[in-house]
């Protein structure tokens, strides 16, 4: 039996690239008004709520500041993320990889198994627990697929002006064009928080091996 699906790989490897291009062309889109603010409006940056660090070209898409090349960046890699994401939940849904592997148990919900869980990690064992995944592990992907990343595209499409006339509700339900970009923003630092704590997981439970399952699939034993 395989760890990781075919679907799962591609979307992993798809979405990575999605998202990496989206993080870094949006700093460069954040560098032509870097302050966040609440509301419909903001202009002033003595009513905003945040002053954003100005980002340096080296963390850019494209590598120096042009307004324009990076919302075409941004708006195209945009489809790619929000396409693959829609492709990947539906195909979860039907194999049921969402719902064997990601919605933690309701056993696994009790605090003591909670504790033995945190204590297992701080003892650098990923492997514990029944199934692909451990409760910790479950959790953390059920917030990004479920909330985060889907959260990401609707604040998305709630500041882009060419959703207006289709989808204008939006910006009703997140409070105005500026409070959409505001957690638009606390969004995607989220998911880069995430990326990064990813990446460290991965480096303390055997990089080599991880890269491989998710390149060719891997091997998962039930009864292990």
């Amino acid at each position: 039996m395989k760890k990781h699906r075919l679907s799962t790989r591609l979307w992993h490897w798809v979405n990575l690239l999605a998202l990496v291009i989206l993080f870094m062309s949006g700093l460069n889109i954040s560098n032509a008004h870097p302050w966040l603010y609440w509301g419909q409006w903001g202009f002033q940056p003595n009513t905003a709520w945040l002053a954003v660090h100005r980002w340096p070209g080296w963390a850019t898409i494209p590598g120096y500041y042009n307004l324009a090349a990076a919302r075409d960046w941004h708006i195209l890699f945009a489809w790619v993320f929000a396409v693959g994401l829609l492709l990947f939940l539906l195909t979860a849904l039907f194999n049921k990889h969402l719902r064997k592997d990601i919605v933690p148990r309701r056993k696994e919900w009790r605090w003591a198994a909670i504790r033995a869980d945190i204590a297992a990690h701080l003892r650098f064992d990923f492997h514990h627990g029944e199934g692909k995944y451990n409760f910790l592990q479950k959790l953390a992907y059920g917030v990004v697929l479920i909330v985060l990343l889907p959260l990401m595209l609707l604040t998305g499409m709630a500041i882009s002006p060419g959703f207006d006339a289709g989808f204008p509700w939006l910006l009703d339900v997140f409070g105005g064009r500026q409070s959409a970009r505001s957690l638009h923003f606390i969004v995607a630092w989220c998911v880069f928080a995430f990326f990064v704590i990813h990446v460290l997981l991965v480096l303390l439970s055997g990089p080599v091996k991880q890269l491989r399952d998710m390149i060719t699939g891997g091997r998962f034993d039930e009864a292990a």
